[in-house]
């Protein structure tokens, strides 16, 4: 039987559907389908009118299938907007209830004791990811996982990706009803992070920003583990505002200049090439101000890697190395493709097909794709449960 994994990326503008297939044992995938329409009924990442988000997804779906020539049941989901957030928590448990060596268990129960930590920030959200950055055994940090080291305490530190219950409960009832079963949730950032960036660029350090119509994503990496993961509220369509706003011409035309395409007015393209960078400054500028708020300004080796809508800006790379004084470069897929069109744009979707080959083929590692797929799963049951 063929063996696909589809990803849907549902944004303020576009909804977004790859459907791929691995191309032999080595576990690398290959997109045959993909499907793009035009997003209806959301608002900075979230869903604001039900049925038209359905029937976006529907269009979009239909497509895709059209073109890998299946018929999908299931999909995994990403959840990005307004509405998503990170907290640094901390956990600690005693290990006398595993004679003092650690085990499988005693690191769910430390990261739970960490979840239940910060329940006073969790009011109407739901945790969606759960990373251990670090471990400390007895007072002193382990490096790597601490797996069958003995002691008498084991603390953890972790980043707990939130986002609003009422978000995530309408996102999984929009996609069941276009009669699409949600296998998984993942946050758009780290979906994304699976296919552009590379374990020496996370090794090293690195920020991924995905810029979207009305958002930015960022998820920032350190020693292979995510340290951060924010979403900023401006995107391309603000750049396409200012460019209508400052040389008073329509929207529909201000898009098509911001792309670089001719159009009939005779305003010069240095002009608006001057609009266009200076809020590209605004949001390199800002998401420089984050890794300065977490201690990683100036200290990404591996640079700025840029996707989404933003990466079609030529003058983005250039714009974001003198701002934010790193290496700049555009994300990639790394995949062979029956479709032309698969570009950067298509990170977030083509990263949850990756996630949920890898979770399948590698129950047992401890890859990032490993690292969510029990918590997303447990996310969709709980929430399914209360929908009518």
């Amino acid at each position: 039987m063929r063996r696909i994994y589809t990803g849907i990326d549902i944004g303020t503008y576009h909804v977004k559907v790859v459907i791929a297939e691995p191309t032999d044992e080595s576990g690398s995938l290959r997109i045959v389908g993909t499907g793009t329409s035009t997003s209806k009924g959301m608002r900075h990442g979230y869903i604001i009118n039900a049925k038209d988000a359905t029937k976006s997804i529907r269009e979009a779906m239909e497509r895709a299938e059209r073109a890998a020539n299946v018929k999908v049941k299931s999909a995994r989901i990403a959840i990005g907007g307004v509405g998503l957030d990170e907290i640094a928590s901390e956990g600690e448990i005693s290990l006398t209830q595993s004679g003092g060596e650690v085990t499988p268990s005693d690191i769910e129960r430390v990261i739970r004791d960490s979840e239940q930590k910060s329940a006073s920030h969790l009011m109407n959200r739901k945790v969606v990811h759960a990373i251990p950055v670090s471990y400390k055994i007895d007072g002193k940090e382990i490096m790597g996982r601490p797996h069958n080291l003995k002691g008498s305490k084991l603390s953890v530190k972790t980043l707990l990706i939130t986002s609003l219950e009422q978000h995530l409960q309408d996102l999984i009832e929009a996609v069941e009803a276009a009669d699409i079963e949600v296998e998984d949730i993942m946050a758009a950032p780290l979906a994304a992070s699976l296919v552009s960036l590379t374990k020496p660029q996370k090794m090293a350090g690195v920020v991924l920003a995905n810029i979207g119509a009305e958002t930015v994503s960022i998820v920032v990496f350190e020693n292979d583990t995510p340290v951060s993961v924010k979403i900023l509220p401006m995107g391309s369509s603000d750049i396409t505002n200012d460019i209508a706003l400052s040389l008073q011409v329509p929207l529909t035309e201000a898009e098509q200049m911001k792309r670089g395409a001719i159009t009939k007015t005779d305003i010069s393209r240095k002009k608006v090439e001057t609009v266009v960078a200076g809020r590209l400054k605004d949001i390199f500028g800002i998401i420089d101000a984050h890794l300065k708020a977490i201690g990683k300004q100036r200290l990404l080796p591996a640079g700025i890697v840029i996707t989404g809508g933003g990466s079609g800006l030529a003058t983005a790379k250039d714009i974001a190395k003198a701002t934010m004084k790193i290496p700049s470069q555009f994300g990639t897929l790394p995949t062979s493709t029956k479709t032309s069109s698969a570009d950067a744009t298509w990170a977030v979707a083509f990263g949850l097909c990756k996630w949920g080959h890898t979770t399948e083929q590698r129950e047992h590692a401890h890859g990032l794709g490993d690292m969510f797929g029990k918590i997303g799963s447990h996310i969709v049951r709980g929430l399914r449960a209360l929908l009518p």
